[in-house]
């Protein structure tokens, strides 16, 4: 694996993996009873963008390194993958 490659790897799996925490635990203005005005109740009552995305990098260089160790080390290749036998390998 390229350098290259495991940094749109870690990108990928790092927005992947916000659009999954960012849900988690989400206190709503409307839940709190104090909705300001010009905002929707579903808005977010305390959002700590900081917090969360310290959450994320942990979780997502976790995950980073389980996939990337997949790869790096063969135990999963294209031609596994390659139901159709499009790539020509007899299996």
């Amino acid at each position: 694996m390229t350098i290259t490659a495991a940094l749109v790897l870690y990108v990928v799996i790092w927005f992947v993996t916000m659009f999954v925490v960012l849900p988690i635990r989400l206190r709503t203005q409307g839940d709190e009873g104090a909705v300001l005005r010009g905002t929707h109740a579903g808005a977010p009552a305390n959002f700590r963008l900081g917090r969360t995305m310290i959450i994320v990098t942990i979780w997502a260089s976790l995950a980073w390194a389980v996939v990337a160790g997949i790869i790096v080390s063969g135990w999963i290749t294209v031609e596994d993958i390659d139901w159709f036998n499009r790539m020509g390998s007899e299996g």
